[in-house]
């Protein structure tokens, strides 16, 4: 069993959820794969809560652009059978959820700062969330789960943490019968272990939601797909020669994401390399391409 994790571009469009279906299909199943909103959706949600908290209801026309995006997209790459339903579920998401949190927002103008924290938290939340419900429509096999169910964070000095101990714990509960199928899960989102509110991963999230599932479940391998090729040797914008390193340590990657390579979020590096798990970074744009794998040694 391998563990797929496909970014913000790799979900953005018709033509990307296209080659993203190609991909798994191509594989034995069960597969478990992690998806983040579409691109560019994550900070539109936070850009309207800041709209929202300056008393501006426009945030909500955008959110009327963000509802015709995805039902866009379920009209592009949604089996007919499940077409419906997931049509109905981002709506039932906007309408019932995200539009009564922004008027919230809006129009409570003394609302506590760890209010609305809260509130913008669980916000962010729905662009994963709406993203899964369309990879999982893509197939006849499709599972969904809710990480919401069993990723676990706890507060720390610097901030947040995942607790291992209780994700361990959900992530097996919720995985026991992992059998034939496409498992799709929500990266970046999380509860807090003691007060159940939603919180996350931090940006670059899903990388590590995909690191942990690796980890507890004892994958084969973690895929990244993502819009490069892999680790480059430079900067392919600024240097024109540079080219795809084939095969790195864990070492060496953690070392160039703690150095700003923005291919992989760094914690994602740990809990594989714990388990001895290798890493593909792969291209969704080009999944011929080799790639970089990350391995011992």
């Amino acid at each position: 069993m391998k563990v797929m994790k496909f970014g913000g571009t790799s979900v953005g469009s018709v033509e990307s959820l296209l080659n993203l279906r190609d991909i798994v299909n191509a594989e034995s199943k069960p597969v478990i794969v992690v998806v983040s909103a579409m691109g560019g959706f994550t900070n539109q949600l936070l850009a309207m809560c800041e709209q929202a908290q300056q008393r501006d209801i426009s945030c909500l026309d955008t959110l009327e652009e963000a509802r015709k995006r995805h039902h866009d997209a379920v009209d592009g790459v949604v089996i007919p059978a499940m077409r419906d339903q997931v049509h109905a579920t981002i709506d039932r998401f906007i309408d019932e959820s995200l539009k009564p949190y922004y008027l919230a927002l809006a129009t409570n103008p003394h609302m506590p700062v760890d209010e609305i924290e809260r509130v913008c938290d669980a916000i962010v939340a729905h662009g994963e969330i709406l993203s899964s419900a369309i990879v999982t429509g893509m197939f006849e096999d499709g599972v969904p789960h809710l990480s919401l169910n069993f990723m676990r964070t706890t507060p720390d000095a610097g901030g947040r943490v995942l607790d291992w101990e209780e994700t361990e714990h959900l992530v097996k509960a919720d995985f026991a019968s992992l059998d034939e199928g496409v498992h799709v899960v929500q990266g970046f989102i999380s509860r807090d272990k003691e007060s159940g509110a939603v919180t996350n991963l931090g940006r670059g999230g899903s990388d590590y939601t995909g690191a942990i599932l690796a980890s507890l479940l004892d994958a084969d391998s973690l895929e990244i797909w993502t819009d490069v090729d892999g680790f480059m040797t430079a900067d392919p914008r600024t240097h024109p020669d540079a080219t795809v390193i084939p095969q790195m340590t864990y070492a060496q990657a953690q070392e160039m994401c703690d150095a700003g390579a923005k291919v992989i979020y760094p914690p994602t590096i740990a809990p594989v390399a714990m388990k001895h798990i290798p890493v593909w970074v792969k291209n969704t744009f080009n999944p011929s391409a080799p790639g970089t794998v990350i391995v011992d040694e």
